[in-house]
């Protein structure tokens, strides 16, 4: 459904998995670690897997429950698989543009999900088009798949360090040839007919983690919450930069490309990644709720009660209370399933907005001052109708608190964050926000505090990404993606 009307927050491209598992079934395997993976993205989702010989794929779009069912998982035979859940970004929402993308080679098959945008696609792209390569779709997916289709040092004309050129592992040598070209945000599990490959970019934009199957077997996933879901045992995340190779003989690591900082998304923290989720060594609810407890000592509110905006920021609100003395109570009850469905509502729906989604609490909401706490305000649609909506509930009054600073500053590493125009946080004033929503007052976590909260029990680091909120990209951005309203459907405009 149109996200202005149930949804302002933003959107990760997508999530991924692969599994070497023999003697298992690797589909169904990956059928439900892609389940566990549902949130990163509802637009489509598929499968690739090989039996070491030939390749069987099915994908479509919607949610996974809707994609797969028995009779097109059977055929999906072999140990070896790849899943993807996808949310648009880099191309438009169409079957054509729906992973794992799978084609044949001169090595057997290739299929390839990948997580991120790659900032140099569009001159990529054109270089495949000048050198003859067909593209069907309009994402830089393809345009990775088609990359390493070919032998290392091929686009280059040749010119490839020697320890490309002197890599064994031909897929291995392939992948560092790409990883040389690339400039952007990937992580990937890789389908070939050996092995599984999982790769991770330079500054681990995009979060990627290895685990064990039990009896044997090997699994990369977006989140550790996917091994769990499939009992595997979470051993690590795959380091920036590096490369995995899963087979016989069990995990091989390359460095595929030097690491030039640790600039993991910060917004996994904030809103992406499953609370039960495990990022740097930390479980994402304990982030939330340092949030949220930090987020009390810098904008305590004059209230009762607090409510948290379900589901993503209830670890914050737990937090806020927790930090603040104020009990913490349900306001706003979420039907979890409106948001997923592609049935349009007609326009006396959308004059009910956000009541599609939630319903007040008005027993626990009758004569209260209200916290309502978020993790996020986007484009601010969605927060000014709750806010409302508690008011009909009978709040007296609403205090909105954000567990995140002002999002400012759109993505050009994988992330549906909207344009700067179309950012509220770019447009007005934190006063001309609290005017627009109709907040008794508003404020949000600070940039020092956000840091504060998730580096408190991490190792000395690097340092994330956290471009959205200040502007500061960890690497260099082309003009042209800053123009307003093309990002996400740049190659349809130059390329359709």
């Amino acid at each position: 459904m149109p996200e202005n009307i149930l949804d302002d927050s933003p959107h990760e491209e997508c999530g991924v998995l692969g599994i070497y598992a023999p003697g298992r079934d690797v589909a169904r395997l990956t059928f439900f670690g892609l389940y566990a993976l549902q949130h990163r993205g509802q637009e489509g989702a598929g499968i690739a897997t090989s039996d070491g010989r030939m390749a069987y794929i099915h994908k479509d779009m919607g949610l996974v429950t809707q994609v797969f069912k028995e009779d097109n998982l059977k055929p999906l035979e072999g140990h070896l698989a790849v899943g993807h859940n996808r949310y648009s970004t880099t191309g438009s929402s169409h079957l054509r543009n729906v992973q794992p993308y799978l084609i044949e080679t001169i090595r057997g098959p290739l299929g390839v999900a990948h997580n991120g945008n790659l900032t140099n696609a569009l001159e990529l792209r054109k270089l495949l088009l000048e050198r003859g390569v067909g593209l069907s779709s309009t994402t830089d997916t393809e345009v990775i798949t088609q990359m390493l289709a070919a032998p290392a040092g091929i686009w280059t004309n040749g010119h490839t360090p020697s320890e490309i050129k002197d890599e064994p592992d031909r897929w291995v040598a392939r992948i560092k040839s790409f990883m040389q070209m690339s400039e952007g945000a990937y992580s990937m599990a890789i389908l070939t007919r050996e092995a599984i490959y999982a790769v991770r970019d330079p500054y681990g934009l995009r979060p990627l983690c290895l685990g064990e199957l039990p009896g044997g077997g090997y699994v990369v996933a977006s989140e550790s919450c996917a091994l769990l879901t499939i009992g595997a045992i979470y051993r690590r995340e795959l380091n920036p930069g590096e490369i995995v190779r899963l087979d016989a003989s069990g995990v091989t690591s390359y460095q595929g490309r030097e690491a030039v900082k640790r600039a993991l998304c910060i917004f996994e923290y904030v809103y992406f990644a499953r609370p039960d989720s495990v990022l740097e060594g930390q479980v994402i609810h304990t982030v939330r709720q340092r949030m949220g407890r930090q987020l009390a000592r810098e904008a305590p509110a004059p209230a009762d009660i607090v409510v948290g905006v379900p589901d993503s920021a209830t670890p914050a609100a737990i937090g806020f209370s927790l930090e603040s003395g104020l009990p913490y109570t349900e306001g706003l009850t979420k039907n979890r399933y409106i948001g997923r469905t592609f049935i349009e509502p007609d326009d006396s729906l959308r004059q009910v907005g956000v009541k599609l989604k939630y319903n007040p609490l008005t027993a626990n909401l009758e004569g209260k001052r209200i916290v309502l706490v978020d993790d996020s305000i986007v484009r601010g649609n969605t927060v000014g109708p709750l806010v409302q909506l508690l008011r009909d509930g009978g709040a007296v009054e609403v205090h909105v608190r954000v567990s995140s600073p002002p999002v400012r500053h759109p993505c050009f590493m994988g992330v549906d964050m909207a344009t700067r125009s179309q950012l509220i946080g770019h447009r007005h004033t934190m006063a001309e926000i609290c005017d627009h929503i109709k907040a008794d007052s508003l404020a949000y976590l600070s940039m020092e505090g956000l840091i504060a909260a998730v580096q408190q029990e991490m190792p000395p680091r690097n340092g994330h990404c956290d471009a959205c909120f200040s502007g500061r990209y960890p690497l260099d951005i082309p003009e042209w993606l800053f123009d307003e309203d093309r990002e996400k459907l740049i190659f349809e405009e130059m390329w359709g």
